[in-house]
């Protein structure tokens, strides 16, 4: 827990973007933090300008910490679980090999590769659907290739393979990394519910109970924690129930 003498997390919030996934984590921690507000041009959708005088990218998530800004998921989910919670990182060497190349244990393996798996090659797969989605109206012929040729196959297999992966988590899971939560479960599972609000009834990676039964019920554990849960009123008290329906939407 934090301390009266840690300096006060600020995150700087944006409607329909990736910041949801890092109030999730605080409110896992049950820390303090503050919420600045940047909404999107309610027209163009466009994000709005303040957040370049917080990261010159303009990106989000992004939080400060004392003097520090941090940007990106991955590296703000590192370090506020060091931080923080200590407990969403499994112990990192097996006995006796602390210090020893491949001395790491599978746990921890698993863990450092989820946290960069969920933005290095998962969701870019949803940029790629979001421009589909966006041509399918005007160029149905494109979209139709898009998803046909791209889209379908890389889904299947990046379903498949988290299937398998929860299937073989240490311990009998059921969680990524073994019988306890990390944070790269939390990335994952914001990563999939919104491949999964953005899929729809396309039947892109046929995406379905009898196939991925574990893989659905992973997201189902998640989506059912008090944290989760608490995450979602925020969002309602931030954007408000007229939040538009779409990209980046957690529940």
């Amino acid at each position: 827990m934090a301390s009266s003498e840690n300096p006060k997390i600020t995150l700087h919030w944006l409607n329909r973007s990736r910041s949801p996934r890092i109030l999730w984590l605080l409110e896992e921690f049950g820390v303090p933090y503050d919420i600045k507000i940047h909404q999107r041009d309610s027209s163009t959708n466009r994000v709005n300008p303040t957040l370049k005088d917080v990261h010159p990218l303009g990106k989000s998530p992004v939080i400060t910490v004392g003097d520090h800004t941090l940007a990106e998921s991955a590296v703000i989910v590192e370090y506020l679980s060091e931080h923080f919670a200590p407990s969403l990182i499994p112990a990192k060497w097996k006995p006796e090999c602390e210090g020893k190349l491949g001395g790491e244990t599978e746990e921890y393996m698993r863990y450092r590769y989820y946290m960069h798996y969920c933005e290095g090659s998962l969701m870019p797969l949803l940029v790629v659907l979001v421009v589909s989605s966006n041509v399918e109206s005007t160029a149905p012929d494109v979209a139709g290739k898009i998803n046909a040729g791209f889209l379908h196959p890389n889904f299947e297999v990046h379903f498949a393979f988290l299937e398998e992966q929860l299937g073989s988590a240490p311990g009998g899971g059921p969680y990524l990394c073994g019988s306890t939560l990390t944070g790269a479960d939390i990335m994952l599972a914001f990563s999939l519910m919104v491949i999964m609000s953005e899929l729809g009834d396309r039947g892109l990676g046929n995406l379905k109970q009898e196939t991925h039964p574990k893989l659905l019920a992973h997201v189902e554990l998640l989506k059912g924690s008090r944290s989760y849960m608490r995450t979602v009123d925020k969002m309602l008290e931030l954007d408000g129930e007229s939040q538009p329906q779409g990209v980046y939407r957690l529940w």
